[in-house]
């Protein structure tokens, strides 16, 4: 028992301690954000009644079979993985609160021994335990914040991968409806390209045409049907990558053909400070330092002593029938003191590997924001630049158009050789598919942009 003078010196020395021991609370990282996107000055500010976006930011696009789509993706098997995640980082949780509690235990055994100088005599024993570490260093609820830490993490993960899985859906979906256009647009263009062989062998037969004339036409079709056939193939691998990502097989998963491209919505102005707060990874990554932080502190208490407060009480008798009784009564309680005294520097360099942990975290935290701030530059620009060419495309669609009108008459005419209509027409077909790929492409980037701000603007 120590002495009344001690009392407050052992206080003392239990109160630095416990001070030496405690991390400092924790604060998220900072990272640089602009006051404004470097892009975003090609962009109209969009009507504010305009401007919310729901959750299913999808329904911008106003195409229900995209919709439909949208509301199967949680069948998707890496969803699946990332949601079983997360029941494992809560178990976690459950562990190391576990831990906070007292334990307690109970055993009934029974035995039979002898020896040469002693007869066989039997022993029985029914007894129970309870022993509690108490978190004086905060070594136990520190390793509770990482786990907590950990499950957030997941779950941004959780929704992170759905995140991305709905922005793959979208932009399949979108790919697999320009292919049908494609395919579409080579329809009517074979059905053109028919008229204009059966024109021409009628004026080969006339005499008008030479046969060279009949060749190209040929020409021309087949290399048009070949493309198509390459169009169609394309479509079919797209709607196989839909069945997968939706969670089914290619053989029961099939869309009906539209051929029609939705429109893209407007982008309004955006501010990063608000995009950054609603992206699933960067809240992860801020997780994960929060969680490398609490790991800190408990790399910090193993430097402290262990104090654990245990007891036990039961009975032990040679008997079962009596076995319960004053005289068979024993009982024990008391605390355990438990430090390492020499580790050969091990405690410290688990401290030296949490602080380094904890700074790889944040510097990959960091490294996220910058990422989520070039990814939405890209897709700003690309988007503007898009919507550009989009509209110098459609104009060059036009003007060819016009020009192998010209060209057809003069070939009816006998001006110009047949070489000049195929080379209008190849002109005019060139136009109009590359227009759908800019059209899919500038859907490919309001996609992403949605993707991008965690499907809010």
């Amino acid at each position: 028992m120590l002495p009344r003078v001690l009392y407050p010196l052992t206080a003392l020395a239990v109160a630095l301690l416990a001070a030496c021991s405690s991390t400092p609370p924790y604060q998220a990282p900072a990272a640089a954000v602009p006051a404004a996107f470097k892009e975003n000055g090609n962009w109209q500010s969009a009507n504010p009644q305009a401007a919310a976006v729901p959750d299913a930011w999808w329904q911008l696009y106003n195409d229900p079979v995209l919709n439909d789509l949208q509301t199967r993706v949680e069948a998707n098997q890496n969803i699946l993985a990332s949601a079983a995640q997360v029941r494992v980082a809560l178990a976690a949780v459950g562990s190391s609160r576990a831990a906070l509690a007292p334990t307690l235990g109970a055993g009934l055994t029974a035995s039979r021994s002898a020896s040469p100088t002693s007869p066989a005599s039997n022993s029985v024993a029914l007894t129970g335990s309870a022993s509690w570490e108490l978190d004086l260093w905060g070594r136990l609820s520190g390793a509770v914040s990482a786990d907590q830490a950990r499950l957030q993490a997941s779950q941004d993960d959780l929704a992170a991968a759905r995140l991305s899985l709905q922005a793959t859906v979208t932009q399949t979906y979108f790919s697999l409806r320009a292919a049908e256009a494609q395919s579409a647009l080579l329809n009517d263009t074979l059905q053109a390209y028919q008229r204009s062989l059966d024109l021409t062998r009628n004026r080969y037969r006339s005499g008008v045409a030479a046969a060279s004339d009949v060749a190209q036409a040929e020409n021309q079709l087949k290399t048009t049907a070949a493309q198509l056939v390459e169009s169609n193939s394309s479509r079919a691998q797209l709607e196989h990558a839909l069945a997968v990502a939706l969670g089914q097989t290619p053989a029961d998963f099939q869309l009906a053909r539209t051929a029609t491209l939705p429109q893209p919505p407007a982008v309004p102005t955006l501010l990063p400070s608000k995009l950054l707060e609603r992206r699933p990874d960067i809240a992860a990554a801020e997780r994960r330092v929060a969680a490398a932080y609490a790991q800190i502190g408990v790399a910090q208490a193993a430097f402290f002593p262990a104090l654990t407060l245990s007891a036990s009480a039961g009975y032990r008798g040679s008997s079962l029938a009596n076995l319960i009784s004053a005289p068979n009564l024993l009982w024990s309680l008391g605390p355990s003191l438990a430090l390492t005294a020499f580790d050969g520097g091990l405690r410290q360099s688990n401290v030296d590997s949490a602080r380094a942990s904890t700074d790889a975290a944040t510097a990959n935290y960091r490294q996220t924001v910058l990422t989520a701030l070039q990814e939405v530059e890209d897709n700003l620009v690309i988007a503007a630049s898009l919507q550009q060419e989009a509209a110098l495309q459609a104009e060059a669609v036009a003007a060819a158009q016009r020009a192998l009108d010209i060209v057809n008459n003069q070939y009816q005419s006998g001006t110009v050789s047949y070489l000049n209509v195929v080379t209008a027409q190849a002109s005019v077909l060139s136009g109009q598919r590359s227009l759908l790929d800019v059209q899919n492409r500038l859907l490919a980037a309001s996609n992403q942009l949605l993707k991008n701000i965690a499907g809010r603007w």
